[in-house]
């Protein structure tokens, strides 16, 4: 069995349980990101990959084969930390070089590896620096080199792009992606930055409480969370919750919201019976905002409201819509054409917001009958976390 597997792995420290019966499957040549708030268990999966910690139950295995016992110098798996941990005192080409010459391989060997390892970075006219010299793009460049040198079969990246700011990290993630896409080596990138990871990732893993909440692809996360933790993490959305009421032609339903009016229509994809509760998840990008009402169509809903607070973001628009006592929605606008020459709604305005059905997301409430459904918390239901004061 090709790729890096993880079969209940249980980890606890004193009181704190970091992992709680892991189990995750990793395709050989991809790059897998793990993603969560700190403390969800993520480096500690990763250290235990690499022979740093020890599970307390579990076991790991690569390429088939169990090397949960293994030493992490035998493991043919790699690790960049956020620290790079390169060695000051070495030019950029000796710490490249480091680990070969550890292993003792023949000098003509290491000089030929070391030398396509600057190439692919692009590190060749700075090869004679050392790490002091050079910016923290560079570093983290020579971090990669130094790992993939050695030929592993994982390569495993702790927040490595924690230290740069946000316009190196944009870069940085590109040039990870080129050169995943050159050498094939399987990626597991840990990271807390969704869009790190939605950006570079084949598929990611959601952890929460050492629990794993889902894994997919960045568009089945985003569009299709199984869970409010999910979604709510996961960019920005607006949760309501209520119960369906009536099942319209097999394929959609009509839910009605606590403390909202009028009913609304869903794409019912859980086939949910009438009469149970349900939590939704629609995504501020998919509504759109009117300053009339807009026509009607039996596919689209629509809410009327305030506007209690805009801002401008360049790109895009922000409002936040009162449109009941309970429910204050965020709704995001791409300016897609140019501005100055508009009129855009302002703060205090009488405005309407649609959506489409299929844009909503069902999230099944947990019943303790069924413990299947996703659990939901009881707490009255939030905007986003970016809700202005």
């Amino acid at each position: 069995m090709d790729g890096l597997t993880f079969e209940g792995i249980t980890k606890q420290f004193g009181d704190l349980k970091a992992l709680d019966n892991v189990s995750l499957s990793i395709r050989q040549g991809e790059i897998f990101s793990l993603l969560g708030p700190s403390g969800c268990g993520k480096t500690t999966l990763l250290r235990i990959c690499a022979g740093f910690e020890t599970p307390d139950s579990g076991r790991v295995l690569l390429n088939g084969e169990d090397i949960t016992g293994l030493p992490a110098n035998r493991r043919r798996v790699n690790t960049i930390f956020q620290n790079y941990a390169l060695f000051p005192n070495m030019t950029l080409r000796a710490n490249i070089a480091f680990g070969l010459q550890v292993a003792k391989v023949p000098k003509k060997e290491i000089a030929d590896r070391v030398e396509a390892m600057l190439q692919l970075v692009q590190l060749e006219k700075h090869a004679h620096k050392r790490p002091n010299q050079i910016s923290g793009g560079q570093k983290q460049r020579v971090a990669i080199a130094r790992a993939l040198v050695n030929r592993p079969q994982v390569l495993l990246l702790d927040e490595p792009l924690a230290a740069l700011d946000l316009k190196l990290r944009q870069r940085m993630l590109v040039e990870l992606g080129d050169i995943h896409d050159e050498v094939g080596t399987t990626f597991v990138y840990v990271t807390h930055d969704q869009g790190e990871a939605m950006g570079l990732s084949d598929r990611i893993a959601v952890l929460n409480h050492g629990v794993v909440e889902q894994v997919g692809t960045p568009p089945e996360i985003y569009e299709a969370p199984r869970s409010s933790f999910t979604a709510a993490f996961i960019g920005d959305t607006n949760f309501f919750n209520g119960r369906v009421c009536e099942i319209v032609d097999s394929e959609y339903c009509t839910v009605e919201i606590d403390g909202l009016e009028p009913r609304i229509r869903m794409f019912n994809d859980k086939n949910l019976r009438a009469n149970v509760p349900v939590d939704l998840s629609i995504r501020p990008e998919k509504f759109s905002i009117h300053r009339q009402p807009p026509d009607s169509a039996q596919e689209r809903n629509t809410l009327r409201g305030v506007v209690e607070n805009v801002i401008y973001l360049g790109s895009h628009t922000k409002w936040w819509v009162r449109v009941s006592d309970e429910y204050l929605i965020s709704v995001t606008s791409q300016h897609s054409r140019f501005l100055l020459d508009k009129d855009p709604i302002r703060w205090e305005e009488e405005v309407w917001i649609s959506w489409h059905a299929d844009d909503g997301y069902m999230l099944e409430r947990y019943n303790e009958s069924d413990e299947s459904l996703v659990a939901l918390p009881d707490t009255e239901v939030q905007t986003l976390e970016d809700e202005p004061e």
